[in-house]
C-alpha cells in the first residue's frame, strides 16, 4: 500500500512543480526558513506518518535522539494546555530544517502556494504577513493589482485547489488504490521512542 502512497506522491510532486515555477516570482521558500513548520497543528493521515517514519529510521541515532526529546517536549506541552488548539513547532525541524524532508506529509509539500478552499475562498500562506510568499504583491490582506503590473511577470498570482482536505479526498483513494486512514495531529501519531514508530512503520509494509 505505501507503494501506491508514493506513486500517488509523486503525482502531486509533479502538480506542485508546475504550480511553484508559474509562480516563482511570488514564491520565497528557501531552505532554512522553517516558518511553515512552526506553531501550527500538522494534519497527518495514518499512512502519511507510517511513510514519514521510515525517513526517521534512516536517521543516524543522535538526530533520533534529538527527535524523541523533540516529541517528549511537545507532548508535556500539550498535556499541559487548557485551550482548545494547541499548536507546536514541528519535531522534525532541526536548526530549522527538516530532517525528514523527502518523506514529509502532505500538507508540508503544498504549503506557499494561494489556496483554493471550500466556497472557493481563497487563502494566502501566512508567511506574506512576515515578507515572504506573496508580500510583493499584497496590501491590507489582499493581491495589489498596482504592485503586480509593477513587477512586470507575465504570470499573475493564483490560487490552486491544494487544500489539505481536498489532497486527502476519498477519490485520491480510488485512483491510487491506497488508503489514507485516520487523520490527526502529527505529534498524536508519534510516540517517545523513534525506534518503537519504526517497528510500527515497518510491520505495515
Amino acid at each position: 500500500m505505501l507503494e501506491n502512497y508514493v506513486t500517488y506522491l509523486n503525482f502531486l510532486s509533479g502538480k506542485f512543480e508546475k504550480f511553484f515555477e508559474k509562480q516563482k516570482p511570488f514564491i520565497f521558500c528557501k531552505k532554512g526558513c522553517g516558518k511553515c513548520c512552526k506553531n501550527a497543528e500538522f494534519p497527518y493521515t495514518q499512512i502519511e506518518a507510517e511513510y514519514l517514519m521510515l525517513g526517521v529510521w534512516q536517521l543516524d541515532n543522535d538526530t533520533k535522539k534529538i527527535i524523541a526529546d523533540n516529541v517528549q517536549k511537545i507532548k508535556q506541552q500539550k498535556a499541559e494546555f487548557k485551550g482548545e488548539v494547541f499548536k507546536y513547532d514541528c519535531p522534525f525541524l532541526i536548526n530549522d530544517v527538516c530532517v525528514v524532508y523527502n518523506f514529509r506529509g502532505i500538507v508540508c509539500r503544498s504549503f506557499g502556494l494561494m489556496t483554493v478552499g471550500k466556497n472557493d475562498k481563497i487563502k494566502v500562506p501566512f508567511c506574506y504577513k512576515e515578507g515572504l510568499n506573496y508580500s510583493n504583491v499584497m496590501v491590507d490582506k489582499k493581491i495589489s493589482p498596482e504592485k503586480v503590473k509593477a513587477l512586470g511577470v507575465e504570470e499573475e498570482p493564483a490560487a490552486f485547489n491544494v487544500s489539505y482536505d481536498f489532497l486527502t479526498d476519498p477519490d485520491f483513494e480510488r485512483g491510487f488504490n491506497f488508503t489514507f486512514g485516520e487523520k490527526k495531529p502529527l505529534i498524536d501519531w508519534l510516540i517517545l521512542n523513534p525506534e518503537e514508530n519504526n517497528e510500527q512503520s515497518q510491520n505495515n509494509i
